[in-house]
């Protein structure tokens, strides 16, 4: 029979070690809580002016402008009509508004989606 040598180190060895590759591949940085991304989506709608549309849960369609928004509420300026405070909660989702007529097919694909919740 022939002696055969172990080729995988010893754990002794790894913890001797401390910082060799194995010890740091199990330590994974856990990903932010919070992205910022709804923030930077809002500034952006609001410095540009940006006609948007705002589709509430109960079906309803909202035209305007972003003019704020905090965490629980946005509010939008409207031509025509007084302007509106919404609760986020109510939002099923908004897009900008688009004078292509691109608006139907966006709002036949996203009502096929299920929303968020």
């Amino acid at each position: 029979m022939v002696n055969r040598k172990l080729i995988r180190p010893s754990l002794s060895q790894l913890r001797d070690q401390g910082s060799s590759k194995y010890v740091n591949a199990q330590k994974k940085r856990v990903p932010p809580e919070q992205t910022n991304a709804e923030q930077y989506y809002y500034l952006k709608q609001m410095t540009n002016a940006t006609p948007m549309v705002v589709k509430l849960l109960d079906g309803e369609e909202l035209h305007g402008v972003i003019e704020w928004y905090d965490k629980h509420c946005v509010k939008v300026n409207r031509v025509a009509e007084p302007n509106v405070l919404i609760l986020k909660h109510s939002i099923k989702y908004m897009h900008k508004e688009n004078d292509d007529g691109d608006e139907e097919f966006l709002e036949d694909s996203m009502e096929a989606s299920e929303p968020f919740a």
